[in-house]
C-alpha cells in the first residue's frame, strides 16, 4: 500500500540515521515513510527483489539492539506484543549500498 510520500529536510533524515554493529543504517520504517509506503508494503517490496541485495546491504535488528534502540530513541511499538497492536517482527536496517539498491527497485 502506498500512503503518501514525505518531503524530508537534512535534519530529519540526519535523525533517522542509526549507528548499529559499526554501520550507519537507516530502519525500514522510516525508508518506508519516506519512499510512501507502509512498512509491510516496503518490506514486502524488498523481499520481491531480495536477489538485489548483498547479505550487506540489509540485516534484521536482534531483539536486544531494537529494544536499545526503543529506550535510546524512538524506534518501534511493543515489540511481539500481537495482542497490543505493535510490529510483528523485528526492524531491518539497510546500509549505504543497501538503501541505494533501493533507489532501483
Amino acid at each position: 500500500m502506498i500512503t503518501e510520500i514525505i518531503k524530508l529536510n537534512k535534519e530529519d533524515i540526519k535523525n533517522k540515521i542509526y549507528t548499529i554493529r559499526g554501520q550507519k543504517v537507516m530502519l525500514d520504517f522510516h525508508l518506508a515513510e519516506i519512499y510512501g509506503y507502509t512498512t509491510k508494503a516496503f518490506n514486502q517490496q524488498v523481499l520481491r527483489n531480495i536477489d538485489k541485495f548483498d547479505d550487506d546491504f540489509r540485516f534484521q535488528l536482534t531483539l536486544e539492539e531494537t529494544m536499545q534502540l526503543s529506550r535510546s530513541q524512538i524506534v518501534t511499538s511493543k515489540i511481539g506484543a500481537e495482542d497490543r497492536g505493535g510490529r510483528r517482527y523485528l526492524p531491518y536496517a539497510f546500509t549505504e549500498s543497501g538503501i541505494y539498491m533501493l533507489m532501483k527497485i
